[in-house]
């Protein structure tokens, strides 16, 4: 209905669009006739593989984290003046993140592909990025660039900003709508319907292609693209108020844009069915978020399930080794064992008796000859020695007697010295 609504009052004011089918998806009861690809659109990712669903394309799933993604098209615009329509939905934890832009630049596929505006380098074209910066809920943002500036070494490319409002659009339970305006006397973005911001200073050119790219760190948003409808304009004039020159407009929150005559219908029945279609679609989403999640953690179950097998296995192989070696172990116990009783046997049956007498008598016998033996070399050292004793005993007695005659031959020379007195 509100649809409806909106394209009589594009009628209204005499603006005429013409769908661009080549640079569009979304437009009919599917994006796509194959889950794998999207007629005129090239998808590409990092870290994950997109989700092209009936509906809607996942670029970034709700886990892992540190994922990209983007889908460009194939042809570029060839139209000067043209409005966009793209719808996005953003879920995640509270504490997660990620960002969105959408592009119009100069050979997007090639030179940006999964990129987002802070890790670009040189592109040519515009880009409108979605996120949470400066701690906000969250903001909309345009950024221009002429292929001389390098974002992705520049030291602020938050202050290249030439436009911008604060959009809370995380886990909204609904679609967000985007649109774009471009025509020779204007440019502007809008967002559910009001303005975020515009001006006439922007000149995109023709021949430029559009493209969606998302990014999400280690706690990720999942950022989920329903449609993207791109429309030639032949306007003469503006659908929605704009704000001459490019200075930011203020925050959507505090705008109250011009609304298109109502017809009288039943406002408090349409309330309801549209909370309720709300309710339904965020439902919808939760329940394919859980899906997804519950298959991410059946698959992490299985990985695990298939590790601890492995590891169960391994464990075996080791116990049945340890097992060998016990058996073996065991083995040699037993015939040492079986030694130690064939010894014990042998001797008990056999009697060593008279071998051990006989060896105490040959013990004894060669005890009394060494004793005798030892005491007649005794005898004979003595005698052999005795002399030499003699000899020891007289040069002893002789040396002190020398000693006795050298002390008394001193005292006697020192009496005799001359005596001196002081």
């Amino acid at each position: 209905m509100m649809r409806t609504l909106a394209s009589l009052a594009l009628l209204a004011v005499g603006a005429t669009a013409q769908l661009i089918d080549s640079s569009s998806f979304g437009a009919g009861q599917t994006i796509s006739p194959t889950r794998d690809s999207i007629p005129g659109w090239t998808i590409g990712a990092e870290g994950h593989v997109p989700q092209v669903l009936s509906d809607k394309l996942i670029l970034t799933p709700p886990y892992p984290g540190n994922t990209r993604g983007s889908v460009w098209a194939q042809s570029p615009v060839s139209q000067s003046e043209w409005s966009a329509e793209f719808q996005f939905r953003a879920s995640g934890p509270e504490r997660a993140g990620g960002i969105l832009q959408l592009w119009y630049t100069k050979d997007g596929q090639s030179r940006i592909g999964t990129s987002s505006i802070y890790t670009v380098g040189q592109f040519d074209g515009f880009a409108l990025v979605i996120d949470t910066h400066g701690g906000r809920g969250g903001s909309v943002r345009g950024f221009l660039n002429d292929g001389t500036i390098d974002y992705k070494s520049h030291n602020s490319p938050d202050t290249l900003a030439f436009g911008h409002c604060d959009y809370s659009y995380r886990n909204l339970g609904r679609p967000s709508i985007v649109k774009l305006k471009h025509t020779s006397s204007i440019f502007e973005v809008t967002i559910d319907d009001k303005l975020c911001f515009s001006t006439n200073k922007v000149a995109l050119p023709a021949g430029n292609t559009f493209g969606i790219t998302a990014a999400t760190p280690e706690n990720p948003d999942s950022f989920e693209v329903f449609k993207f409808i791109l429309e030639s304009v032949t306007s003469q004039g503006s659908t929605i108020p704009s704000n001459q020159g490019s200075t930011p407009q203020q925050p959507i929150r505090n705008q109250v844009p011009d609304q298109p005559a109502q017809p009288i219908i039943n406002r408090g029945t349409e309330a309801t069915m549209n909370g309720l279609a709300a309710q339904i679609v965020d439902v919808s989403g939760r329940i394919q978020l859980a899906g997804k999640a519950t298959n991410t953690i059946l698959q992490e179950l299985k990985n695990q399930a298939q590790k601890a097998d492995q590891r169960h296995a391994e464990l075996i192989q080791k116990s049945l080794a340890q097992d060998r070696q016990l058996a073996q172990f065991d083995s040699r116990l037993s015939r040492v064992e079986q030694l130690l009783q064939a010894l014990q046997t042998d001797l008990q049956s056999k009697d060593y008796s008279g071998r051990f007498n006989q060896l105490h008598e040959t013990l004894r016998s060669s005890h009394l000859s060494l004793s005798e033996n030892l005491q007649g070399h005794l005898l004979s050292v003595i005698t052999a020695s005795s002399p030499r004793m003699g000899f020891f005993i007289f040069l002893l007695i002789a040396f002190q007697v020398v000693l006795v005659i050298s002390y008394v031959i001193y005292k006697r020379r020192r009496a005799n010295m001359p005596k001196k007195f002081l």
